[in-house]
């Protein structure tokens, strides 16, 4: 088995659109998804959530405000899961709820470091 991460993307307009009643509907169906992989022994770590505001150090000591560059499209979160391959993952990737507002779902394989 190889691990591969889940990076999720989205709109800030995307999130906009549902309308706040809609936000338990939409932890449920995450909650449902992530204990699918879980419950299938795929699941290898849950990252955090991420925000919307931060900052890029770039060489230099450069400092941007932002955690992306003139993109409307932001990071969101990500997840590590376990797979046979990057189609396996893929799949996985399929039922990802923030597909349902509009966002995307970025499948990569993970390369270990080794010591």
């Amino acid at each position: 088995m190889k691990e591969f991460v889940m990076i999720y993307r989205n709109d800030t307009a995307n999130e906009m659109k549902s309308p706040p009643d809609a936000v338990p509907a939409i932890l449920k169906d995450w909650e449902t998804w992530i204990g699918g992989i879980a419950a299938r022994g795929k699941l290898v770590n849950v990252g955090a959530r991420l925000g919307v505001e931060g900052k890029t150090v770039k060489p230099g000591n450069v400092i941007t405000t932002g955690p992306y560059v003139e993109l409307n499209e932001i990071l969101r979160g990500l997840t590590i899961i376990s797979a046979g391959s990057l189609e396996e993952a893929t799949e996985t990737a399929k039922g990802c709820p923030i597909l349902k507002v509009g966002g995307s779902v970025e499948v990569r394989d993970v390369i270990p470091m080794n010591n």
